[in-house]
């Protein structure tokens, strides 16, 4: 099956944009959430290069943010970018596990592959990739068995009727 970014950005529209006013934008470069502002009327979800993980992965994060956190840049997270020590890639993971999780289900609602992402290649200590992915999963059947938050659910939705893929179950969560 063929992914393409696109497609993505079409769903987007047509599920949020009317309610949420915010649309899935293709950037240049880094990846970065814009609220609205004096320049431009609606929010922007803005994905890097192309590429349908980095979509997937940014519209993970927009799912999760409340309406307080979408009215900053970025949510008003902090982010410290690849070359992090273990105490700064430790809060890094732990800031990561949800939006990872609601990826990893936003892939499979597409059946794209999903893997997860330590995001540090440079830095002073090597991630413990499958640790950090157990985090991942675990959270992810804890949504399953919770409900994913309501603008996840959603947009999985128009996924699956868009990509043919069924519920999600946990078996759909077995390690790659």
């Amino acid at each position: 099956m063929s992914f393409c970014y696109r497609d993505l950005i079409s769903l987007f529209h047509q599920t949020f944009f009317d309610t949420y006013n915010t649309r899935l934008e293709l950037g240049d470069d880094e990846p970065v959430y814009l609220p609205a502002d004096e320049r431009v009327s609606y929010h922007r979800v803005v994905f890097a290069h192309g590429y349908f993980a980095s979509a997937l992965h940014e519209i993970a994060h927009w799912l999760l943010a409340g309406e307080a956190r979408r009215t900053q840049v970025d949510y008003g997270y902090w982010y410290h970018p690849d070359g992090r020590d273990a105490r700064a890639q430790q809060q890094f993971e732990a800031v990561e596990v949800k939006p990872q999780a609601i990826e990893w289900a936003l892939s499979l609602s597409c059946g794209f592959s999903f893997n997860v992402s330590c995001d540090n290649l440079n830095g002073t200590v090597e991630p413990d990739r499958l640790a950090f992915q157990a985090r991942v999963r675990e959270q992810a059947l804890t949504y399953l068995d919770n409900g994913f938050p309501p603008r996840a659910e959603c947009f999985m939705a128009a996924l699956r009727q868009h990509y043919g893929r069924p519920v999600l179950t946990p078996d759909n969560f077995d390690y790659q």
